[in-house]
């Protein structure tokens, strides 16, 4: 679970930022990535030197690394000949079975941010858009859009994820720098952007005399002292399985509606699609002989 930038000191200012009012209750916030790793045109592939261009899964066989054990490899995936397409690398990040692309990786990054500050939790209902969908490679360019309920006095939120090629309309029309990768969170008196090492609030103008709330989020002794701390004294990580978990989960959730092509709605407390029984196929698959969760 990458939520390392959890523990830097921009997104806790940006969190204290948002939860204090600067821009007022928010309803909408967006998150790109410039990242393409997916299904991709030759020109798109061709852009990335250290991926293999590749539409299908590939049928000969290759002799791997004498390093390598093949079989201990693919875990609990089904069984195939191995291939360069696959490893080393970031290859396997692109398929369905070992890496399910650039939402299941970066989304607990970028996500993370909008998610903490937000106070987000489960989504009622998620819905996607992109290519078509692969029955085993994840899309290079995809935006999935989250609904969220009220939480507390925070106000229902939409949450757009937009990777690839895909940015917010904002963002195509020049009405906010044009970063490469941000979190964009529009509130009724303006609108913040982040990244990972810095944030602005905009208009800029508007904000000239801006006084900053006291930080009330403690900085982070950074995210190996904090495992530690939790391993040996049962400190709470700032990122706790209870937390990344629901925000994992989240996550999924917009690679499943992207494979199911149609807008889900989600029972957390059961784990259900429950506006369309075929959709839940793509919650969990079952393992090859001999793995098993315990």
């Amino acid at each position: 679970m990458g939520t390392q930038i959890h523990g830097m000191p921009n997104y806790r200012r940006v969190v204290e930022l948002i939860q204090s009012g600067a821009i007022g209750p928010v309803r909408e916030a967006h998150v790109w990535v410039s990242r393409a790793w997916g299904r991709q045109s030759k020109e798109e592939a061709d852009k990335y030197k250290d991926i293999v261009y590749v539409t299908e899964r590939p049928t000969e066989a290759m002799t791997p690394p004498a390093y390598l054990d093949w079989d201990l490899w693919l875990g609990p995936a089904a069984v195939r000949p191995f291939h360069a397409v696959y490893f080393p690398g970031p290859k396997w990040y692109r398929w369905w079975d070992f890496g399910n692309g650039t939402m299941s990786d970066l989304g607990s990054h970028w996500n993370d941010l909008p998610y903490w500050a937000l106070k987000l939790d489960a989504p009622l209902s998620v819905v996607a858009e992109g290519p078509e969908p692969h029955a085993e490679i994840a899309p290079a360019s995809m935006t999935a859009i989250y609904e969220y309920g009220p939480r507390g006095d925070l106000p229902a939120c939409t949450l757009h994820w937009h990777q690839g090629t895909h940015k917010p309309a904002i963002w195509k029309e020049g009405g906010i720098p044009q970063w490469g990768d941000g979190v964009l969170f529009i509130g009724e008196r303006g609108m913040l952007l982040s990244d990972y090492g810095k944030h602005v609030l905009l208009p800029e103008k508007d904000f000239a005399d801006f006084k900053r709330p006291a930080p009330f989020i403690p900085d982070s002794p950074g995210q190996h002292q904090e495992w530690l701390n939790a391993c040996t004294n049962g400190t709470p990580t700032g990122s706790p399985f209870s937390y990344a978990g629901p925000l994992t989960e989240a996550n999924h959730l917009g690679n499943v509606a992207f494979r199911a092509g149609k807008k889900i709605e989600w029972d957390a407390k059961n784990m259900r699609i429950t506006n369309d029984e075929d959709a839940n196929r793509f919650l969990r698959r079952k393992p090859r002989a001999g793995w098993t969760l315990g």
